[in-house]
């Protein structure tokens, strides 16, 4: 049963989001935080598995306070806001956040991503992703310290990294890669461990910063 802290400065969003997740089955709320240093006080003392963090908070902020979690805590965090905008995503990302939604997301939405955050995978809205591989084509080039990073991974780690990356499911990248689903699974823990990295959200990150992936270019199928 995911256990669930959400974070948000705007009491009606706050007790609303909560509402809707403790009213369904397997997910139990423990806690809420009106801004990102209370967050970080409870994930701490509650442990929850799954964040909902908001991004604009007073003081420490939703990025900032997800930084401290994920150094602090083994919970996953999905952040929440109004603002579609790249730094926001970028910021967040970096700072070790497994998933992003915008909130008008429906509310079956928000429940299936705590889901599937709690379950170890990574989530982000399609505007997410395209803006965040926009935002990073618009960085530059691969940067040289990452890139030589990709030396420590198999050929089938860096394939199957870069079929992550591209937004593929583990059946999508079995099937491309034709190995089995249980395969994809070992190549995908491999190389999070390798890397330090801690879930697919940062492993889309570090393919397109290191250079593996180029934004706009296609993989031959």
């Amino acid at each position: 049963m995911p256990r669930v802290l959400v974070a948000d400065d705007q009491d009606l969003f706050r007790g609303g989001f909560s509402l809707i997740l403790d009213s369904q089955p397997g997910i139990s709320v423990v806690g809420e935080a009106a801004d990102g240093a209370e967050a970080v006080r409870l994930a701490v003392e509650l442990s929850p598995d799954v964040v909902v963090m908001d991004i604009r908070m007073p003081g420490v902020d939703g990025v900032e306070a997800t930084a401290r979690i994920c150094a602090r805590t083994a919970a996953r965090v999905l952040v929440l806001t109004m603002f579609d905008l790249d730094e926001y995503v970028y910021a967040a990302l970096r700072a070790g956040a497994s998933g992003f939604l915008l909130k008008d997301a429906h509310r079956d939405v928000l429940v299936e991503a705590v889901r599937v955050v709690a379950a170890g995978e990574a989530l982000l809205a399609p505007t997410v992703t395209r803006r965040l591989i926009a935002d990073l084509a618009r960085r530059g080039g691969a940067v040289p310290r990452l890139a030589a990073r990709l030396g420590e991974l198999t050929a089938r780690e860096r394939e199957t990294l870069e079929q992550v990356a591209r937004g593929r499911s583990n059946a999508e990248i079995a099937s491309a890669l034709c190995v089995s689903e249980h395969t994809v699974k070992t190549h995908v823990s491999n190389l999070l461990a390798k890397l330090g990295l801690r879930d697919r959200a940062q492993a889309v990150v570090f393919a397109y910063e290191s250079g593996l992936v180029v934004a706009g270019a296609h993989s031959p199928e």
